[in-house]
This record gives structure tokens, sequence and C-alpha cells, in this order.
């Protein structure tokens, strides 16, 4: 088997009743495409009462994996912090600029566009490196813990101020 022929597992990782991130088994999304699927997934759990009590999280794609990790394990997203308040993730936080960010929207912080159960939201910005023709590449969601859709959205070139999650998420990276 290929290493493209490998499935992605992802695992939410809990500690103390609230997410810690997200253990990713086996290889790297390859595309845009692969990365809103594991967005829509990171979605509904935080969709699931009580999953970010603190509100808005941000969460930074690791590439490192700690050696007592899982057998084939690649990477992991792992929440940072809050998004807004006294222990905000602040502009310059992060030493080395991460593969990606993420910020996840609890049902209280998400503002719905249907009226539907109690709906999370989401959005994952991958940097790109745009003087050398590689844009950026977003995803956005919006999902209930029921698994209802009610937002899907990706693109592969994205100009990070048209959206107020990949204006934050890029201001953080490039700080």
């Amino acid at each position: 088997m290929g290493y493209w022929d490998r499935p992605i597992e992802v695992t939410p990782l809990q500690a103390e009743g609230r997410l810690g991130g997200f253990l990713l088994v086996g290889r790297w999304p390859r595309d845009t495409s692969e990365w809103t699927q594991f967005l829509l997934l990171a979605v509904r759990v935080a969709a699931a009462p009580g999953m970010l009590p603190s509100g808005s999280t941000v969460f930074r794609v690791v590439e490192d994996v700690p050696e007592v990790a899982p057998l084939d394990t690649i990477g992991l997203v792992l929440a940072e912090g809050p998004l807004l308040g006294n222990a905000a993730v602040t502009p310059g936080h992060f030493a080395s600029p991460p593969a990606g960010l993420a910020v996840l929207h609890p049902p209280s912080s998400t503002v719905a566009s249907q009226p539907v159960h109690p709906t999370a939201s989401g959005c994952l910005f991958l940097p790109g490196l745009p003087h050398l023709g590689l844009a950026h590449r977003a995803a956005w969601i919006e999902a209930d813990s029921d698994g209802t859709i009610t937002r899907l959205a990706s693109s592969d070139q994205v100009d990070p101020m048209t959206n107020a999650d990949t204006a934050v998420l890029s201001t953080l990276i490039a700080a």
C-alpha cells in the first residue's frame, strides 16, 4: 500500500472534559478537500456541549510527533488557547510559523446561517507563499452535533483579509 493509499484517521484528544486537539494517523491530508473533511469532524466535535467551554479556540497543526504517540501518528492539531479574553493567543505566539491554524467556535459563539440545532463553526487556514506562487488555502464549516452541515466552503486561492477568521489566523502566523 502506497503512502497516498493509506486512510487518514483522526482522533479527538480530550482532557478534563475539554477538547485538547486531534491526533492524525496514517498520512497528512493531501489537499484542501481532505483538510476540509478534517475540519468537518473538528466542527462536529466542537458542537458537542461543553467541548469548548472557554469559547472560540485556536488550534495549531503540529508536524513533530511525541515519541509516546501511537504507531503511524503523523501529526497533531493542538489547542493553543482562546481566541478572545485575558488568556487569548496573541500575535507573536508562534515562534515558527505552523503548517496551519484553525479556529473552532462553539454554538455559544456561532451566529448560525440556518435556524437549526445549536451550531458550531470553524475555519482552517493553510498559509501559502504567495511571492513564490503558492496561494493561501482555507475552509469554513458550520455544523451541529447531529452532523447537519449548514455551511461548507473551501478555496485554494484565499485573500486572508476577506474573512474575519482568516484575517485573525493569518495575523497570528505573520506576527
